[in-house]
């Protein structure tokens, strides 16, 4: 490796690790293929980035020697590139992945809960409605999560990648959980603003 190619190594943002972790998986796979998995497995517990960043980041590991491309032939009807991890890809992979210090702490951004913080500037049933439809809307990812479970346990090489499902899973559960308990406090907190005249808590 040039020296030049050990400064890019070390500028990869988290994305290109996570596609170029994508690429380490037995076969050859195209940015869209990439993308759709990306979609049924990265998105439940880290992210699931565009399909421009994708392309993106496939020019960038194939420029550092990690990943390689073919042009399909002319039996098909549409011309496709096809992705593979590099041995010198699945090296620098390997040992991204086992750098303790590389993972950093998890990162929450919970835009519901941004909101419930500025809950006094809402009205409490709409309040209670938000709270209400991420409810749904993580019972249905809840779903989603045991559907990509399902899938990757019949693939033989898939099995770490159904242990962080199974984390997801899990991590889902407790959403709801903790959903239920806040949809509670509202309704809690509603019910004191309408016993003291909705009048706003002032300090001293």
């Amino acid at each position: 490796m040039t020296s030049s190619q050990k400064s890019k190594k070390q500028e990869l943002p988290p994305t290109a690790w996570a596609v170029l972790g994508l690429l380490s998986f037995p076969g050859e796979r195209t940015g869209y293929e990439l993308k759709k998995w990306a979609d049924s497995s990265l998105r439940f517990f880290y992210w699931s980035p565009a399909i421009s960043q994708i392309y993106a980041e496939l020019r960038r590991l194939e420029e550092l020697g990690y990943a390689a491309s073919v042009r399909s032939g002319p039996e098909e009807s549409r011309a496709k590139r096809r992705y593979g991890i590099t041995p010198a890809g699945r090296e620098a992979l390997a040992g991204w992945a086992s750098d303790v210090a590389e993972a950093g702490p998890p990162v929450l951004k919970h835009g519901l809960l941004l909101r419930v913080w500025l809950g006094h500037l809402a009205e409490p049933d709409r309040l209670q409605a938000m709270v209400t439809e991420h409810l749904e809307r993580t019972t249905e990812e809840l779903d989603s999560v045991r559907e990509a479970m399902a899938h990757a346990a019949t693939e033989p090489d898939w099995a770490f990648p159904v242990l962080a499902l199974r984390w997801s899973e899990r991590q889902h559960l407790a959403e709801l959980e903790l959903t239920r308990a806040l949809l509670a406090d509202l309704e809690g907190v509603g019910g004191q603003e309408r016993q003291a005249g909705g009048d706003a808590p002032t300090p001293g």
